[in-house]
Formats: structure tokens, sequence, C-alpha cells
């Protein structure tokens, strides 16, 4: 018993006296100014930017390693001054057996915490499509007590680490568009893990905020052999998003105006290269509720559409263009589908192409979510493209279709209140047609059996040629122009009813309308005065 003792006390005493050397050993075994001069000039060649610490030092627990003080990364001039990385310590740890023989090697690079910046200017272009490439003149070298070095060309010093640890760290993501405008995103919490070779395998997690979005980085691999610069390295991976509300994430692209909420989630599958990487896949956002505030309703302002699952299929992104070969979603029991492409550059423009709409309740849409005056009830079929510009929607809005609507009623509030002057309103529709419609046929009036027609719209100006309003009572052909922003017409209107037809010209704003009875068309024995001002009276049932 005594003897095992022995020999146990004597073989904690071996170990203590090798870990003392080794402590004493290390110091000498490695050469910190010329570890030093090898750590900036081998970065620095592989990344072709400029690579400086303020100082280094040696640790020996729990292994023994070099500590990078002060690390930064430079940026690509292009883009600004401010460092592209930055850190307050890196860490190398150094092989132990290589090390004992006198040799230095680094295995693994360990980034606590690091601050990186990515750009994306107006044109597209990632501040890291210039990582790995070598500069075209001689970089200073390091200033005096920092590390530094003169970029060259290859990626042969990629080998300084097998293997680099990113933990906790945060990317800001600027995105650059015209007239000096700026996006921001914030990836936090970065955990990545590399590891080198002809092939570089990379996994990680990270959220993205605002909008607090999980991101999940499997199966990643990165291309190295034959790459000019990291950029066109071909890349692929797998990346699962997850998040609980994206309504913080819209906001910044779409501004407060109008909210976006929900959860999302999707999977997608990534290409391309790292300069100008693609994805592909699915997005499913869990029941999107959009809000904002309409000065026409009554209180309360604020008001919401909240739609069902919105299902983006055959999803892509690729060179700053996002499309979906389907688009689904559900509201009060009707559906709506369509292809998407949305170019995000200085802009955002949107197209929507194979536009179907099918039994859409527009009394939520027109009077409840938007409450215009001369909104409509009864379900919309439509089929048509559209187009437009995030900044100024009704402006740029354009494309071709065609509508029916029915059958309904005209729900309007301004509409709703010369209604309830029926006797009034049923007097001007009597002069109007000569015709001695009973007041209490009159609500009929307000009823229709269908609204059909086709469009066109350019820059936010609607064409019709034969837009048809039918009812029990009456008949109403409309053609000519609309625009969306001012709300200026200028339209023919033909009134059919048995008694006979009228036909008017309308211009002015849907406000404030002109109307000008044609002549030819009025029936014989009205009074023109009294037949505008029925069609002034019916026109405000639309307002």
């Amino acid at each position: 018993m005594k003897r095992s003792l022995a020999w146990t006390f004597g073989a904690l005493v071996v170990v203590a006296v090798l870990a003392i050397a080794a402590v004493v050993a290390i110091p000498y075994a490695v050469d910190t100014p010329r570890v030093q001069t090898l750590i900036a000039q081998s970065a620095s060649q592989a990344l072709g930017r400029p690579v400086t610490f303020a100082s280094v030092s040696l640790v020996v627990f729990p292994r023994p390693a070099v500590e990078l003080h002060a690390l930064e990364i430079g940026e690509d001039p292009h883009f600004g001054t401010a460092p592209f990385l930055k850190l307050d310590t890196g860490r190398l740890t150094l092989r132990v057996r290589p090390l004992l023989a006198g040799h230095v090697e680094f295995s693994t690079l360990t980034l606590k915490q690091p601050a990186i910046t990515l750009i994306r200017n107006p044109d597209g272009r990632l501040n890291v499509a210039s990582l790995g490439v070598a500069a075209s003149e001689p970089r200073p070298g390091a200033r005096p007590g920092r590390g530094g070095g003169a970029g060259g060309g290859g990626t042969g010093a990629a080998a300084l680490a097998s293997r680099v640890r990113i933990e906790k760290g945060a990317v800001t993501y600027v995105a650059r568009g015209g007239g000096g405008a700026l996006t921001r995103y914030r990836v936090e919490d970065l955990d990545l893990a590399l590891t080198a070779g002809s092939t570089l395998r990379v996994s990680g997690n990270a959220r993205v905020r605002p909008g607090d979005l999980a991101v999940k980085l499997a199966d990643g691999r990165l291309a190295l052999n034959g790459s000019r610069s990291l950029a066109e390295a071909p890349v692929s991976a797998r990346l699962t998003i997850d998040g609980k509300d994206i309504a913080e994430l819209v906001a910044v692209a779409m501004g407060p105006a109008t909210s976006v909420s929900g959860p999302v989630g999707g999977t997608l599958t990534l290409g391309g290269t790292l300069g100008a990487p693609t994805a592909s896949g699915t997005v499913a956002f869990a029941g999107p509720r959009i809000t904002q505030t309409v000065p026409a309703c009554p209180e309360p302002k604020r008001r919401t559409l909240a739609l069902g699952q919105l299902r983006l299929d055959r999803a892509s992104w690729e060179d700053g263009r996002l499309s979906s070969g389907s688009v689904t979603t559900s509201f009060g029991g009707g559906t709506i589908s369509a292809s998407v492409t949305a170019a995000l550059d200085r802009d955002v423009r949107v197209r929507l192409d194979d536009v179907a709409v099918k039994a859409l309740p527009l009394e939520k849409v027109l009077v409840d979510f938007l409450c215009l005056g001369y909104a409509v009830s009864g379900r919309l079929d439509l089929t048509g493209a559209l187009a437009f510009g995030s900044a100024d929607v009704l402006s740029t809005l354009s494309g071709t279709g065609q509508l029916r609507i029915g059958p309904g009623r005209i729900v309007g509030r301004q509409a709703l209140d010369l209604i309830g002057g029926v006797v009034r309103v049923g007097g001007a529709v009597s002069s109007l047609l000569n015709a001695d419609v009973p007041v209490s046929t009159f609500a009929s009036s307000a009823e229709f059996d269908s609204i059909t027609g086709t469009y066109a719209i350019a820059n936010g100006v609607v064409t019709t040629r034969d837009l048809l309003y039918a009812s029990r009572v009456m008949k109403v052909a409309v053609a000519g122009d609309y625009r969306l922003a001012s709300g200026r017409m200028n339209l023919t209107m033909v009134v059919s009813h048995r008694r006979g037809e009228v036909s008017a010209k309308v211009t002015g704003t849907a406000a404030s309308p002109s109307i000008r009875v044609e002549p030819s068309s009025v029936v014989r024995g009205l009074d023109r005065k009294k037949v505008e001002s029925g069609l002034r009276d019916l026109l405000k049932r639309f307002r």
C-alpha cells in the first residue's frame, strides 16, 4: 500500500516538474517578435488587407497560445476607412508537439466578440468582394510596437490556423441606397466554426436584429481551390430561419407607416459565391397582420388586416433580386396567388405576375381596413399583373387585368349618408331617368348584380374602356382615365334604363366631380339641369 502511494506521489511530482519546465521553456521556445511578424504578414497576405494589433502575449493554460491585443482588419478603401473587423483580444492556440521540437505551429484562432461591418454599395458590390485579393501596391509595414505586413497574392497563408472560431460576434449590415439612404441590420450572438482545407467547412448560428430572427447555418462549404479571392469562392450551405415576429425587421425596409407582423420560418439552400451568394427554398409567414393608420377612418384610425398563412414556394435570392414562383395566402374565405419578383436596389421595385384573386370580400378591405367612401361590397375575382415601387406605390403602379365584383352593394360611408336621404336621392334618380320609381323600391338602386371590366394602369393612371355597373334598375358603362394619387378623372359615363339613355362627360376629382350631359343623349322631356344634378348625386356614392 505504502509502495503504491509512493509511486503515485512520484508520478505527480514528475508531472508537476514537466509542467513547470514547460511553463519555463515556452517563452524560450517561442520567439515572440518573429511570431508577431509571422502572424501579421501571413494574415495580411491571406486577406489582402492590412492586419494590425497592438501587441502579443503568451499564455500557457489551459493550452499554450498567443493572444493578439486590439486586433483590426482594414477596410476596402472604396467602402471607407473604418476597420472591417476589430476586437479586443484574439487567441491563436499553439500545437504542443511541434512546440516541444522548437517549431511554432498554430491550430485554432478564436475571435471573441468581434465587431464586423458588412457594406453593400448602391451598385450591389459588397466590401467582402476584395478579401483575399492582393493589393496592387505594397502596403506599409507595421508601425513600431504593432504587427503589420504587406499584402500578397494567393491564399497560401490560410494555413495560419486550421480552425477559426467566432464567439458572440456582431455583424452590422449596411445597405447604401441612392441619395445617401442607408438600411441597417445587425447580426448578434454570432457563433461560427470554420475548419480549413481545400474546402472550408462552416457551421454556426446567429440572431438578426431588429426582428429577433434566429438563423442557423449547417453543412456550409467554401471551395477555396482555384479562387483568386474569397469573394469568388463557391459556397454551399443549408440555412434555417425562425422568427416569432417580423414587425421590426420589416419596419427597417418599409418604414413605420405600415406594420407587417407575425411569425416566419423557412429553409433555404445557399449557393453562388461568397461575394455574390444565392438562396432558394420555402418561406412561410404564419398569419401575417398588416397594420396602418388611415386618416379617413373614424376612430380607431389604426386598422389591421389579418391574412391567412402567406407562403413563398420556390423562393430565390440572386444578385439583389428576390423572387418566388408561387406566393399564396387567404382572407375572409377568398384566396390570393401570384408570382413575385422584387428588386432590392436603390428603391424596392415589386412585380406581381399571374395574379389570381378569387372571392375576396371587398367590404372587409375597402370599408373596414381602408375606409374608402366609394367602397362596394361583394366578392372580387381578378386576374392580371402589377408592378410598383415601394417609395411611391400610387404614382408608380402599372399593370393590366380584368375583374368582376358581385353581387353586392354600394357601402361607402359617404354613399350610406346619401342613401339615408332616400327620398331626395330617389327624386334625383327619378328625374334622371324620367321614371316614376316608387320610394319603397329605391333601396335596390344601391344594390348591383355585377361590376365587370378590363383595365390598364400606367404610372398610376388607370384606363378602362369597358367597365360596366349592372343592377336591376340601371346599367352604367364607364370609359376613360383615373389618376390614383390625385383622384382626377376624365370619364365618359352612359346610364341606361328601360326608359332611355343618358351620356355624360365626367371630369374634376372624385371628391368634386364636374358633369356635362351630352345634349343629344338626354331623353326627351327631361330637364338637363335636373339630369346633371341627379348624375352628381349618383356619382357621390362612389366617392
